[in-house]
Formats: structure tokens, C-alpha cells, sequence
């Protein structure tokens, strides 16, 4: 681990001048060549107490605690490699740029401004040349390597568009005096803005924007976004890199003031300088202007221009050597165009990241920096780094939202900030006086997309606007053309040409689209004011009704796992649904939890699931048939939770309610849960074993095999439990016949893990290994977290019989950080089970250590758990001296 110098820091960027044309010349020659310059230069890094902390190619990046020590480095490597035979080759020339400042060090790695001003400064460099900032050149000027001197090259514009920067040029004789000129933004014609900020990130982005436009077939590229993505400082940046490539210039042609397509010539006339000429349109003007020249455009927010787009295409036609970089919100579709969409910043996760990690997120370090702007000494602290992380995320990662945030930090403290972020576009006001309009506030930048909609468009955007998380084209047009006036299909074209919304991938092969929030709240609020939104709101709760319905019992059949991912894919919109039935139509929503509650319990969503069941009954009124199930699935979910009291009461009442309406199902249901709690909660074995057969007999009439199954688990586990291995067999192995007939995995693998607890207490430990294997991977397959934990802690057991103690503490950790995270109380009869074998390895290991393995299971992410419990019993041992007692 390399121990990276921190606070202020100089960093020595170096490459080689004409690397490519050299690799293209002799690639072994160069190889060695490469190989030898990198020896040279890790010796004098090393010699001066620096740290080579990157290499890019053979571009390498080094850290010092001191300039001078940076300086001294910089100037023995060169001297060394000025001096080294290069054979064939020729000179390796290699450019050299110190500059210094406060250093950012996140996750071993640094980030932030700093670093791209280094590598700004060295691209102006020439090989064998020196460069130093004025930063790095003041710390250094009394403590200059002896014979060396400075000389100031006046200040120049870098790449970065920032202000100008005043260079320095490292002197001494041994090194070369005369270079060119410095490739600054002032060696090509331009007339790139300067930017009153830095720009942070998206170097990946830049990167292949930089790309295409270098390369031979993309002459028009055109980054789409929705507002506020940053889509022109991306544009400028890449300009700014591409200035080498087009020795006639780069102009960027802002247009967002434009509203008459037939005034682009005129502006793109304006931004080269260019006069009226006599009896000539500005279109003329401009075209022969360019016509043989290696020229780069940047035009700047076409969409409400789009219509100019043929003469672009003209322009390109006409000019061979031009290329245009354009920005815009839809394409502008021409055969020569390359779309480049651009994404908001990279978020954080939702939670569990440490705050010193934060800062690798390009979001979270664009609102530090803009608050620092703002309020001097703002820093991300322990204490307001979650508070942060949040308010990127709930900004959607887009950079004008970010930073009309972070400008709210000079009165708001973050959590305070947060608080109030609930209705975004109110709060997301107060952007520069000297931004444009649009970027002056959220809702301008949203509108400004919004009015370029043709009516129709309008309509089906707000209406849109009604779905949380994304929906499908079936929803799209069931809720948001009930009228069928609306051509669906490409106004969603439209839509998302204009950044809108954008398609991903949904289940089954069949496109979703999603609105980023911040606009989805900006459509409610035109909802709203279009007098559609109680009807919009109608039509949404009965298409999520209808879906709800027909997923329930589907979610016990061989079609389960397609169900739960459309219920999971539609989990947002669901909850929406719900949301409003409780307030407005108490049976609706009692009909939306009581199918829903087979989804909550698969997915351990048990208090969500809970909550909501209460409400609709709490709303609901006088019982009705729906009821009694209701109460069975609340009480079933209840009993998960430990809430043992809470669950007798709730499923009393389904009894009572399933009997007085004959649902039969209902009291199969209740009578199978009070059963499950005679014994855990009042441990009387015979009550238990009384109420599940009865609740058999029921399901045997019913002819249901999926509800046969279940009971019959409980009833061969009891049987476990008494003693009675033959019958536990007898009843498990009919279980898992009908549980593989009726296609449930849930049921499924509680059922295949019971039988792997039957065969355990038989000696049968490959065939108890394979089933737990087996009970594990099928619930996996539906992402059942009680099955998991359940057949992970069984997996467990069989670790430490194998003599894996440390392994075994490890499962069980993450089996217990599992039940925790869906608040599911072990069983009784699991914690006297496991009793024997956790107090084995606890013993074998010790108790730091155990704890130290239960810990790093816990924090272990549980894909990883999963697949190294799978490979328990690959070399199945039978239980040793010192493991007895695992079992």
C-alpha cells in the first residue's frame, strides 16, 4: 500500500513528446526504450523522496512532500535521460510539468482539481522541456537545485479554460534553452469562454468525445442530455483538448438565444468573425469561409433550432475538413451525426459507503466544491457526509441541480438542506447572475425543453409524469391515453429525444422508460395545473389494480419468478397506488395488499409489507370476504417479525372471519400459521401438530398442492424434532414432490432444507450438504432472504463439520446481518439447533477471533457469501475430535 503524501503537495506529470509515431516506428526498440525511460525516472523520483503513484501508458504521474524535492527529481531525470542512448530511435524527448496545491486523497487514490491542472500544464509542454506553475515555482524559489534558474513564460490559458496560469521554465545547463512557442489555448484561433470554475470529472467522457472527433469517421457529434447535465461544459472541455488537432481553430456558437433557425448562420458567421459581404447571405459567407479548412464547431443548445439542422448538414457537405461538436437536447438526426448521450454524475450508493470514499463520486465532489465556493471551510465531515450523499442522489447526479443546491450551503447546513429537498424545484433557485436564464433555476432548464413540445407531446409527457420508477409501454398507453387520442409510441420517441425520459431494459425483454425525479416533479406540477391529474390518478390505480390481481396467484406457480420481477420492477408505482387508495377507496386498497402480500413475504419485506396490510385494514371498515385473508397475511408476517402476540391475535380474527365467510382457503391459511405458533410461541407440540393437520385436511380437499407442501413441512420438521426421523422423511419427501409440482421455490427450499436437516440427524452429511446446496440456489433464484438465511446457516454447520471454523463464522454472520436487514426473528427451535456447533467453533477459535470472522461475514457482500457457501462439501469430511459437537 503506498503511503501517498498528503495536504499540499507537488505532483511531477511527465510523457513522451511523439510516443505513437515512435511505437508505429519499432515497437521492440520502443518497448525496451519505454522500459529504460521508466527506470531513469523511478530512480530520481525515488532519490527525492517521491512517490510514483500512476502510470498511464508511458505517461508517469509522482507525488512529493516539497517542491523542491519534486524540481530536483524532475531535473535529474531529465539530465538522465537527455544523456541516454537511445540507439535507432533517436531521442526520447520527454516533457516534464510540476505544479502544487492541496491534494485530495480518497481511497488510496487523488482526485480533484489539482490533478487535472497538472496534467493541463504539461500538455502545453514540449519534450526535454520543464514546466512549473507559478504555485509550484513560489514554494520552490528559495530552494532551487544548484545552477538551476527560472524563467517566467508569462501567463497562458491551459486547456482547462480556467484563468490564465503564469508558467515557468525550469533552466540549467545541461538542459535544452529554446523550445516553440507553448501549445496554450493562444497558439490556435478561438474563442473558447473562460470558465469561472473547474471542470470536475467525467474524464472518461471527455476522453471518448476526444476520440471520436479524432478519429475518421465521426465529423458530427452531438452530446444529448436533458437540462442541466452539464452537456456544454463537456462540449467546451473537449474543444479546449482538441485545439492541436485543427490548426484553423475552434469556435463555439452559442445559440440558446436563438429562436429563428434562419439566424444560425448569421451566429455561426459572428462567432468566426466573418463580415456581411455584398451581395452574399450570411449562409453563403460562411460556407465558403469554410471550405478547405480544418476547423471544429461547437454549437451550443440546437434543440430549439433543431429545424437549421439540414444546413449543418450543407456546412459538412461543403467543408470537407470541418467537424462539428454539438450540444442539444434531441438529436439532430443526419446521416452523419454520432449521438453521444450524457448521464448525470456518477451517485453513491444508497448507504454504507465510508464518508473518506465519498469524494470518488464526481457528484459528491462537485457539491463540495461549489459549497466551498460559497462558505469558506466547508468540509465533508463524518457528520454531514451521509446528509450530502443523499442530496446527490436525490437530485438525480445533474450537475445545475448539484450546484443550485450546494449555493444553498452560505444559510443551510446539509441535513437541513435535505430536509427541505422533498419539493426540489422550489429550493433549486438562485443559480449566477451572469448564467443564462435557463441555468438560473431547475425549473427554467426543465421548462426550456418542456415548451419545445408540440401539444400532444405536452400532454403525454405530464401524464407520464403520474408513474414512479419508470413504467411500460402497455402502462404508458393504458394511463396516459385512455382517450386513445395520443400516438404513443413516438411521442415516447419524442420524449425521449428531448431527454425527457430515456428507455432501459425491462423484464422479458420488453423496454421501460424513466423520468430522473427532479423532472418527473416539474411534469406533476404541469399535471396538476392541466386539470388531468384526478383522472391521471384514476387510470394509474386501475392499471396497477389490474396488474396486482392477476400477478397473485401466480406468484405460487411455476410463473413465479416472472411475477415477482414485474411486481419488483413496478414496486414504486405499486406503493403510489397504495398510497392514494388509503386516503380515497379503502376496498381498492385492501384488494392491492391482500396481492400484494405474497410479494412482500418471498422478497423479506416483512415490515413494509405489515405496515401497509394494517393501514388498508385500519381504513377498510366493516369486514368483508377480502378480510380474513388479510388478516392471515398480516398475522403470517407478524410471526416472521417475532411479534409472536401481535400474530396469534391477527390470525385468530382470520380464523374467525375465513369461517364465517367459508373461505376455505383463508382458514387453511390461518390454521396453518396458529399452528407454526403453538409451537414457537407457546411451545405445546401437540396444539401444533392438532391445528396443522387440520389445516392439511383443508388443503387436501382444496386439491392444492402448493398449500399441501407447506403443511407438510411444518409438520415433517415437528416430526425432526419429536424423534420420528421415518415419519419426518415420509412427510418431507411428499412435500418436496408436491412443492416441485406446484413450481413454488420459495416453499421450495424451505422444504429441501428441512430434508437436509432429516438427513444430517441421519449421518446422510453429502446428501444433507447437497440439499442445503439446493435450498440455497433456489432461493436465490427468486431472492427469497428467509430461505437464504435460513439454508446459509445449515451450510454453516456443515463448514464446521468439515473443520472450517472460521469459514463457519463467517456464513453465520452473514446469515445473521441477513435476518437483521429484514427484521426476521430466528426461530427457537434454529437457535437450539445451531447451539452445539456455534459454541464448538467459538471454542476452536477463540472468542476475538470468532468474532472477528462473525464481523467480516456480516460486512461481506452477500453475493460472495453465497458463492463460497456453495462450495461447502466439495471436500466433505465426517466430523472430527475437534469438531465434535458441530453438528
Amino acid at each position: 500500500m503506498l503511503e501517498l503524501p498528503s495536504g499540499t503537495v507537488t505532483f511531477l506529470f511527465t510523457d513522451i513528446e511523439g510516443s505513437t509515431a515512435l511505437w508505429e516506428q519499432d515497437r521492440v526498440a520502443m518497448a525496451a526504450a519505454v522500459a529504460r525511460h521508466m527506470a531513469l525516472l523511478d530512480a530520481a523520483i525515488q532519490a527525492h523522496g517521491g512517490i510514483h503513484f500512476k502510470t498511464v501508458g508511458d505517461a508517469v504521474q509522482a507525488a512529493f512532500p516539497t517542491a523542491p524535492d519534486a524540481i530536483s527529481a524532475a531535473l535529474d531525470a531529465q539530465r538522465s535521460l537527455l544523456a541516454e542512448d537511445w540507439g535507432e530511435l533517436g531521442p526520447l524527448r520527454v516533457r516534464m510539468a510540476v505544479h502544487a496545491g492541496e491534494a485530495m486523497v480518497h481511497d488510496e487514490e487523488y482526485q480533484g482539481p489539482l490533478l487535472n491542472r497538472s496534467a493541463r500544464l504539461l500538455a502545453i509542454g514540449h519534450g526535454a522541456q520543464i514546466l512549473l506553475s507559478e504555485t509550484a515555482a513560489t514554494l520552490a524559489r528559495d530552494a532551487l537545485p544548484a545552477g538551476t534558474d527560472l524563467r517566467e513564460l508569462g501567463e497562458h490559458r491551459l486547456p482547462d479554460l480556467l484563468e490564465p496560469e503564469c508558467v515557468f521554465q525550469l533552466l540549467h545547463p545541461d538542459l535544452p534553452d529554446a523550445f516553440p512557442p507553448l501549445r496554450t489555448l493562444e497558439t490556435r484561433p478561438h474563442n473558447l469562454p473562460t470558465q469561472a470554475t473547474p471542470f470536475l470529472g467525467r474524464e472518461r467522457e471527455v476522453a471518448e468525445v476526444v476520440a471520436l472527433l479524432r478519429s475518421s469517421d465521426a465529423r458530427l457529434v452531438t452530446l444529448t442530455g436533458p437540462g442541466g447535465t452539464g452537456k456544454t461544459r463537456l462540449a467546451l472541455q473537449a474543444a479546449a483538448e482538441l485545439l492541436d488537432a485543427f490548426p484553423d481553430g475552434v469556435f463555439f456558437v452559442p445559440l440558446a438565444a436563438l429562436r429563428d433557425p434562419e439566424l444560425v448562420p448569421s451566429a455561426i458567421a459572428s462567432a468566426l468573425g466573418l463580415r456581411d459581404q455584398a451581395g452574399q447571405t450570411p449562409a453563403q459567407v460562411v460556407r465558403e469561409t469554410l471550405a478547405g479548412k480544418r476547423l471544429l464547431l461547437v454549437l451550443d443548445n440546437v434543440e430549439q433550432v433543431a429545424t437549421s439542422a439540414p444546413f449543418v448538414g450543407e456546412l459538412l457537405a461543403a467543408a470537407r475538413d470541418l467537424e462539428v461538436l454539438a450540444t442539444s437536447r434531441l438529436p439532430l438526426r443526419l446521416r452523419a451525426e454520432h449521438e453521444y448521450p450524457v448521464t448525470p454524475l456518477a451517485l453513491p450508493p444508497a448507504s454504507g459507503t465510508p464518508p473518506e470514499q465519498l469524494l470518488q463520486y464526481e457528484a459528491v465532489r462537485l457539491f463540495v466544491e461549489r459549497a466551498q465556493a460559497v462558505r469558506a471551510g466547508f468540509t465533508l465531515t463524518p457528520e454531514i457526509a451521509p446528509a450530502v450523499a443523499e442530496i446527490t442522489r436525490r437530485l438525480d447526479g445533474l450537475p445545475l441541480a448539484i450546484e443550485l443546491a450546494a449555493a444553498r450551503v452560505r444559510l443551510l447546513p446539509p441535513a437541513a438542506l435535505l430536509a427541505r429537498l422533498e419539493k426540489r424545484l422550489p429550493l433549486l433557485t438562485g443559480g449566477p447572475r451572469d448564467a443564462p436564464a435557463r441555468q438560473q433555476t431547475l425549473r427554467d432548464a426543465i421548462a426550456w425543453s418542456y415548451d419545445l413540445l408540440a401539444a400532444g407531446e405536452q400532454a403525454l409527457f405530464r401524464r407520464l409524469s403520474i408513474f414512479a420508477g419508470g413504467f411500460s409501454l402497455e402502462a404508458a398507453e393504458a394511463v396516459a391515453n385512455p382517450g386513445a387520442e395520443l400516438n404513443v409510441l413516438d411521442g415516447l420517441d419524442r420524449l425521449s429525444e428531448h431527454s425527457l425520459l430515456r428507455p432501459v431494459a425491462g423484464t422479458e425483454g420488453e423496454p421501460r422508460f424513466v423520468m430522473l425525479e427532479t423532472i418527473r416533479e416539474y411534469g406533476l406540477e404541469q399535471l396538476a395545473q392541466s386539470g388531468e391529474a384526478e383522472a391521471t390518478r384514476r387510470a394509474h390505480t386501475t392499471f396497477f389494480l389490474a396488474l396486482v390481481e392477476e400477478a397473485e396467484p401466480k406468484l405460487t406457480s411455476p410463473e413465479q419468478l416472472v411475477w415477482l420481477e414485474r411486481l419488483e420492477a413496478e414496486h414504486d408505482n405499486l406503493l403510489a397506488a397504495l398510497s392514494r387508495a388509503v386516503i380515497s377507496d379503502a376496498q381498492v386498497a385492501l384488494r392491492l395488499v391482500w396481492g400484494l402480500a405474497w410479494f412482500w413475504y418471498f422478497r423479506g419485506n416483512l415490515r413494509e409489507g405489515r405496515a401497509w396490510l394494517e393501514r388498508a385494514l385500519a381504513a377498510s371498515g366493516d369486514p368483508g370476504p377480502l378480510h380474513a385473508g388479510a388478516f392471515a397475511a398480516t398475522g403470517r408476517l407478524a410471526r416472521h417479525l417475532g411479534d409472536y402476540g401481535g400474530a396469534i391475535t391477527l390470525l385468530e380474527r382470520s380464523l374467525e372471519l375465513a369461517r364465517s365467510f367459508q373461505d376455505r382457503r383463508a382458514e387453511a391459511l390461518a390454521l396453518h400459521e396458529l399452528g407454526a405458533l403453538a409451537g414457537l410461541a407457546e411451545g405445546d407440540a401437540a396444539r401444533e401438530v392438532a391445528l396443522t393437520e387440520a389445516s392439511l385436511a383443508l388443503w387436501r380437499e382444496l386439491g392444492d398442492s402448493w398449500g399441501t407442501a407447506r403443511t407438510l413441512n411444518n409438520l415433517g420438521y415437528e416430526a425432526y424434532l419429536q424423534g420420528d426421523l421415518d415419519r419426518a422423511v415420509s412427510l418431507l419427501d411428499e412435500g418436496v414432490v408436491l412443492a416441485r409440482a406446484a413450481g413454488d421455490r420459495l416453499v421450495l427450499g424451505y422444504i429441501v432444507d428441512s430434508r437436509g436437516v432429516v438427513a444430517e440427524a441421519q449421518g446422510e452429511l453429502e446428501r444433507a450438504t447437497d440439499l442445503y446446496r439446493e435450498a440455497l440456489t433456489v432461493a436465490q433464484q427468486v431472492s427469497a432472504p428467509l430461505v437464504e438465511a435460513f439454508a446459509l446457516s445449515s451450510l454453516a454447520g456443515m463448514a464446521a463439520r468439515q473443520g472450517q471454523p472460521a469459514r463457519a463464522a463467517r456464513m453465520w454472520g452473514a446469515a445473521s446481518a441477513l435476518r437483521d436487514a429484514i427484521g426476521m426473528r430466528l426461530p427457537l427451535e434454529e437457535e437450539e439447533r445451531f447451539a452445539g456447533p456455534v459454541a464448538a467453533v467459538r471454542e476452536l477459535l477463540g472468542e476475538d477471533a470468532y468474532a472477528a470472522a462473525w464481523e467480516e461475514g456480516r460486512a461481506q457482500p452477500f453475493d460472495q457469501v453465497v458463492a463460497e457457501a456453495l462450495t461447502v462439501g466439495n471436500e466433505l469430511a465426517m466430523s472430527t475430535p475437534s469438531t465434535k459437537g458441530a453438528g
